[in-house]
């Protein structure tokens, strides 16, 4: 098959699933998930560890966002931990605008929200998970069925912290850890 066949062929399969892929988000953004959520449970137990109280704080309406930064930015020695999920991708700018003005320190899973100007992010390489991804859908559309391939956990993850977010919250963060980070915004 010639190469331009092979090219036009991919693109017209890639934008198909992109087309797919907005879709699902746009139904999902804004309801409520039925999900099992382990990161919770986990983040109680390793809260405890260190002595502190998590409260879990469910938004699922932007009108609910400044209300719940708010009560977390009022507790004594408050922060907040952004779970990855739709709802909190798809309102980030706003997420992290409301974090830096009630002066409210906040950890998220992807580095877009450090970009933003969050004040860390620590989770999976996006960018390699989709890398990987196009591996599998190549592996498909050569004929193997989907059943036949391993399901597969992000192997790359990513520490980015925003120094300038840092300084205006008046935090030092150890030189350990900005050597640690895989990029530090200045």
């Amino acid at each position: 098959m010639p190469e331009a066949v092979k090219e036009e062929r991919w693109h017209r399969f890639m934008g198909h699933q992109q087309a797919i892929s907005a879709r699902r988000l746009k139904r999902r953004v804004g309801t409520r998930q039925q999900v099992i959520i382990d990161e919770v449970r986990t983040g109680k137990a390793a809260a405890a560890s260190l002595a502190v109280q998590p409260i879990v704080t469910p938004v699922r309406d932007p009108s609910e966002l400044e209300s719940a930064i708010v009560a977390q930015a009022r507790e004594a020695n408050g922060g907040i931990v952004v779970m990855p999920e739709a709802f909190t991708v798809a309102h980030r700018a706003e997420i992290t605008s409301l974090a830096a003005r009630y002066r409210l320190p906040a950890v998220y899973a992807y580095r877009v929200f450090a970009e933003l100007g969050g004040l860390l992010s620590y989770g999976s390489d996006l960018t390699d998970n989709f890398r990987r991804a196009a591996t599998y859908a190549d592996r498909i559309v050569k004929g193997v069925k989907p059943s036949e391939l391993p399901v597969q956990a992000p192997v790359k993850f990513e520490l980015v912290i925003n120094m300038k977010t840092a300084k205006a919250l008046g935090l030092d963060i150890s030189t350990t850890v900005l050597a640690r980070a895989d990029e530090v915004i200045e």
